[in-house]
């Protein structure tokens, strides 16, 4: 394990269930709440993406938050995989 691992618990806040390669929007199913500012990684093997989370749509209306259970799409900065895991930063 890491250094940078060890002891340090990363709260899960969803998955990303698809990705619009040509809009470069994420559909993450959420875990947890998550609003626009917040900062966020997206996490698979080694591969890590951190970004701030700059807008958030839900039935393609912009919104500032979201809710446990709902299903967002966001804009990431780079391509990401389904199974992709969505922790806080």
């Amino acid at each position: 394990m890491s250094p940078t691992a060890a002891g340090k618990k990363e709260k899960i806040i969803g998955k990303v269930t698809h990705y619009y390669d040509h809009i470069g929007v994420a559909v993450v199913e959420l875990a947890a709440p998550l609003k626009v500012g917040e900062t966020v990684c997206f996490k698979r093997g080694d591969h890590e993406l951190c970004q701030e989370v700059s807008s958030l749509q839900m039935d393609h209306e912009s919104v500032i938050a979201a809710k446990k259970g709902q299903a967002i799409g966001m804009k990431v900065n780079e391509p990401v995989h389904e199974g992709t895991l969505v922790v806080k930063a």
